[in-house]
């Protein structure tokens, strides 16, 4: 018996099960595969189209079922197996024109060249199959046709939840959980699902993704990842995939720094070249002025004018990067706990930027520490930095009324909250951003990263200093040669100097809101996706395609 009818011809048991199976493992492809376009794409841009995308063409597979099932003679479904095998190479193949593509243009044709075909035909067949399973075929009236349309949905739905939480333990553990890893093991639990002599076309893709993809991250693999972007200037010194995205570290071995990226972003980078007649500093020198800007949150003078001593303040840090701002607390001798929701983030930046030990780290999400924080009341600080950025795109739910709220409630009296934003200051979150804020700390002052003009986009960072006096405006002490850690970077960029008037920010704009609640943060998505969009032209000029492009 030819082996493309087998699976039609067994109980109705199996036919169900195979076909929950492929509908659970086209819901686990579709979140792999947007974790394969973020490190090229970017996370948010990435997203922008995907769900509609896959709802089309699961719809497209459904009612298209029967028709597919006469075309193919039931073989359709000993296909999906191989085409699920052959996806890496394909996604692999489009991920090096992102250059010639574009930033939303590149996720959308890759998936409907990739992705789309996949889940079209996952679904046309399980449906084919749960229909047969349940002995559908012989009712004429629409409601029983369709009756399994719904399960189908929960089923697939299912899959996602399901392997949301597996991955949120577990990515990055092993070569196969890496993200480019799923994309095998799925491959080989469609073949298990749905065994044919097909499956004989799947073996020269399997080859070439374990012997020549080098998003994979095993030895060889990784080797010549760093034979192609040795070319372009770069090497790998270490990635991993973990909970926020794919980290990597890059050293550019010519210009001489260190860089840590997630995704397509940056999340900050040193100076690490020896040069003749210096003297390297305490904490390394950052590639970008805002880490040692935020530095100067110990320049801010108390509101009766008393001097702060370093040895009795502790720092709260939200959001870790590459450790250069409490790398340079700690240097001053602060007691200083940063907060950090991705553990190999935390675990690269002591590796390889030199992030003291001597701190205390907590690995969660931050919301979840400041509200227990708060509860309890047993901890005030006299400094909080806030720098959260990743994906292209500010994390809103840590900019919201709930949260500033709750570090208000964690700084002293006479302490000193620094807050990074990074992004269009032209745009409308920054503004919401701004006035969320000073909504709740009376006495701020901004300053921008570098003086550029304010015309057009304006992508950059924002610091906005604060305090909870009401009386006494922010001032800055006289820098002296120990703020500056032996640094002459430190001498030059310690001393925020753009100064942006906040009453740039104060009207609110018709139809929005004047400050940003947790309830609201959806309403920023599309500001956000036109931000990663910009982020990720501004990322293609700081590192070569061919890097980004690589992994």
């Amino acid at each position: 018996m030819a082996p493309f009818r087998s699976i039609y011809q067994q109980d109705s048991a199996r036919q169900l099960a195979v076909g929950a199976a492929l509908l659970i493992l086209a819901a686990f492809y579709s979140l792999v595969f947007l974790l394969t376009l973020a490190p090229v794409y970017g996370s948010a841009p990435s997203h922008i189209f995907h769900g509609y995308g896959v709802a089309i063409a699961g719809a497209a597979g459904w009612f298209a079922k029967d028709h597919i099932h006469r075309l193919s003679g039931r073989r359709a479904v000993y296909l999906v197996p191989v085409l699920a095998s052959w996806l890496p190479i394909l996604q692999y193949l489009m991920s090096q024109q992102s250059a010639s593509l574009g930033n939303p243009a590149g996720p959308v044709i890759t998936e409907l060249f990739a992705l789309y075909p996949l889940v079209l035909l996952s679904v046309a067949c399980a449906g084919k199959l749960i229909q047969s399973g349940l002995d559908l075929n012989r009712h004429g009236d629409l409601v029983a046709e369709h009756v399994p349309l719904l399960g189908s949905y929960i089923v697939y739905s299912a899959g996602e939840h399901l392997l949301k939480a597996f991955l949120s333990k577990f990515i990055g553990s092993t070569a196969l959980l890496s993200r480019a890893g799923l994309q095998i093991l799925i491959a080989i639990f469609y073949a298990a699902a749905v065994p044919s002599k097909l499956l004989l076309l799947a073996i020269p893709s399997l080859l070439f993704s374990l012997t020549s993809n080098v998003h994979l991250t095993f030895g060889y693999t990784t080797r010549a990842l760093n034979s192609a972007i040795s070319q372009e200037g770069f090497a790998l010194v270490d990635r991993q995939d973990s909970t926020t995205g794919y980290i990597s570290v890059l050293d550019n071995l010519e210009d001489g720094f260190r860089v840590m990226r997630c995704d397509h972003s940056l999340l900050g980078g040193q100076w690490i070249k020896a040069r003749p007649n210096y003297t390297p500093p305490t904490v390394k020198d950052p590639i970008y002025a805002v880490f040692a800007m935020l530095e100067a949150i110990r320049l801010v003078e108390t509101a009766h004018g008393e001097p702060r001593t370093d040895a009795d303040s502790k720092a709260l840090v939200i959001g870790l990067g590459i450790g250069t701002t409490p790398g340079a607390l700690i240097s001053h001798g602060i007691d200083t706990t940063i907060v950090e929701i991705d553990p190999v983030v935390h675990k690269f930046a002591g590796q390889y930027f030199g992030l003291p030990s001597n701190h205390t780290a907590v690995i969660e999400d931050a919301r979840t520490f400041v509200q227990r924080t708060e509860v309890q009341g047993s901890i005030q600080y006299d400094y909080i930095v806030h720098d959260v950025f990743t994906g292209g795109a500010e994390p809103v739910e840590l900019f919201t009324h709930e949260f500033i709220s709750g570090l208000n409630a964690l700084l002293k009296d006479d302490g000193v909250i620094a807050i990074n934003y990074a992004g269009d200051l032209t745009l409308y979150p920054a503004a919401l951003a701004v006035r969320t804020i000073k909504s709740i700390f009376p006495t701020c002052r901004l300053y921008r990263e570098e003086a550029t003009s304010e015309v057009g986009p304006d992508f950059t960072n924002m610091v906005i200093f604060c305090t909870k006096s009401l009386v006494r405006p922010i001032s800055f002490r006289d820098a002296v040669p120990s703020d500056f850690l032996g640094s002459r970077f430190r001498s030059r960029y310690l001393v925020p100097q753009h100064e942006i008037d906040a009453q740039r920010f104060a009207a609110v704009e018709q139809g929005g809101r004047s400050v940003l609640y947790a309830k609201e943060v959806n309403r920023l998505h599309k500001y956000q996706d036109r931000g990663a969009l910009e982020h990720w032209n501004i990322m293609r000029t700081v590192l070569p395609d061919g890097v980004w492009e690589a992994w």
